[in-house]
């Protein structure tokens, strides 16, 4: 009996590849959005740092240098915002992609463990086949 071999066992392996890929992919998008939401946890830090800096003073000077410094941190949480917003979707194509792959590969996956099945199922068969060919010899 010839060993089982699985025709599309190199699209198999490339298949796994690109899921390989994919998963990388979504990795990295994953890490920016993180990294988006850390710096957005160091603004509201900042601010709260700021306000509790504040906390007692009469002094007109510094009101007005807190006030400039929470529009500031205003405008870069709204920009954080835009660019978390823009890091989801792209997170979302990603994750697309890997289930597609993933959808790819679990096909095949079942194709050749189908083929694996009906393979040893035949060679079970041809060895019964051959031990009573034998018995029927003696």
């Amino acid at each position: 009996m010839k060993k089982f071999t699985f025709e599309l066992q190199k699209v198999l392996e490339f298949r796994d590849f690109e899921k390989q890929q994919a998963e990388g992919e979504l990795a990295k998008a994953l890490a920016v959005e993180t990294e988006i939401n850390d710096n957005l946890k160091k603004i509201a830090q900042n601010y709260a740092a700021v306000k509790a800096q504040m906390k007692g003073s009469l002094n007109v000077q510094d009101f007005m240098a807190q006030s400039q410094y929470n529009n500031l941190l205003e405008y870069q949480k709204e920009e954080l915002l835009k660019q978390l917003a823009q890091a989801k979707l792209v997170t979302e194509q990603k994750r697309e992609v890997l289930r597609e792959c993933m959808k790819k590969t679990t096909a095949l996956e079942k194709l050749r463990e189908k083929q694996l099945a009906d393979w040893k199922q035949a060679a079970d068969y041809e060895e019964a086949e051959l031990l009573d060919e034998v018995k029927n010899k003696l």
